[in-house]
């Protein structure tokens, strides 16, 4: 088992807690042992996670907002 990593994204598109709440939704269901906090003004998401940066990106972009792993 691959161990957790912290990662970083920028969400454009998060507005409200419901938002909030559908980003985590799909990170969890990525990846279900996931910490996952949300910094709505500022659209970043922290994430522990053992799935790649990129791939959570994609997942949430595929729901509807415009994510972008920080480097």
């Amino acid at each position: 088992m691959s161990e957790a990593k912290t990662i970083v994204l920028d969400v454009k598109g998060m507005n409200c807690q419901g938002c909030v709440n559908a980003v985590t939704r799909i990170i969890k269901r990525n990846d279900p042992q996931a910490e996952v906090k949300i910094d709505l003004p500022g659209g970043r998401v922290e994430a522990q996670s053992v799935i790649a940066a990129e791939a959570l990106a994609k997942a949430i972009s595929a729901g509807g907002y415009e994510a972008q792993a920080k480097s």
